[in-house]
């Protein structure tokens, strides 16, 4: 017998419970696996005294994310280097999430803020400031009392709604500082860099044990800047260049030959400048990024 609406009930829910379990879990294949997960446990059930679907879908989803965590925690441990979450590409001129406050909330920078809350708070916060469920709804999701919720919700919230948590400057802003980014790296001239940077800017890299990665987190505008043109520099010299949307700014994929081995994120603070530098290294984050090069691959390297 066929399946059709509760299939179609299903569908309507996903984009939000895709976009739930990747916050969550900073991976869009374990995301995907959440949802997964979650469609076969509604195809499992009785539906019949279901009044709530979206409500029902969002609580199973938001237990898969929660037991993936537990997992993820322990593997953390062994991860080689900074953990930064797998960049999530968007398609030009799209917007993933109409909502501001929500596309917002995909930021790298925000998404690392989520790292320091408890797996509890993390789905506490998110449910309610970010997908804007009823206390009661989320206390019943997590399966706490009201206050409790309220409580987890409050903790979440002194972590990351910092000033410039979730900070994003215009899209013209954004390429004129990206623009003069890679000017700098051409020329060489850290001072032009340093002006780009707050002064408390980090530069961070994720290898994951697969790819050559710096090791530490970078603090400073004089030392990130100077690795930047230094090292990086020399080492994207060879690269082609596209900028794109990642993860709601504009970020930098770099192509060795047909291959993406480096993509680029960028955090700023209320004035502007980069906060913070994300270069994501590990093969396995780059994988699902699809770039189609603008330029003649046989010209060299592509800065614009």
């Amino acid at each position: 017998m066929s399946d059709a609406p509760g299939i179609d009930v299903f569908e309507t829910v996903r984009p939000k419970l895709m976009g739930l379990a990747y916050r969550m879990l900073g991976s869009m294949a374990d995301a995907e696996d959440a949802v997964q997960d979650t469609y076969l446990k509604w195809q499992t059930t009785d539906r019949t005294d279901i009044l709530n679907p979206e409500a029902f879908l969002t609580t199973v989803c938001t237990n898969c994310c929660l037991d993936t965590l537990k997992a993820a925690h322990r593997k953390r441990v062994d991860y080689v280097g900074p953990w930064i979450p797998e960049p999530l590409q968007f398609d030009s001129g799209s917007d993933p999430e109409t909502d501001l406050d929500r596309a917002q909330s995909l930021t790298t920078a925000f998404l690392l803020l989520l790292e320091r809350l408890s797996p509890k708070e993390r789905a506490a916060y998110l449910l309610r400031e970010i997908f804007a469920q009823p206390y009661d709804e989320v206390a019943r999701t997590l399966g706490v009392t009201e206050q409790a919720c309220r409580q987890l919700v409050s903790r979440a919230s002194r972590h990351v709604q910092g000033p410039a948590s979730r900070f994003v400057p215009s899209a013209d802003h954004q390429d004129r500082i990206l623009s003069a980014f890679l000017t700098a790296l051409e020329t060489g001239s850290t001072d032009r860099l340093t002006g780009l940077l707050a002064e408390t800017v980090q530069l961070q890299s994720d290898g994951g044990g697969k790819a050559t990665a710096m090791s530490r987190i970078l603090v400073g505008a004089d030392e990130v800047a100077r690795y930047v043109v230094l090292i990086l520099g020399r080492l994207w010299e060879p690269c082609q260049i596209e900028i794109l949307d990642l993860n709601g700014t504009r970020g930098l994929v770099l192509f060795h030959g047909e291959e993406i081995v480096t993509a680029v994120m960028f955090g700023y603070n209320a004035d502007g400048r980069l906060e913070h530098i994300y270069n994501m290294r590990n093969p396995d984050k780059l994988s699902r990024l699809k770039v189609k090069l603008r330029h003649d691959r046989s010209s060299g390297a592509i800065w614009h």
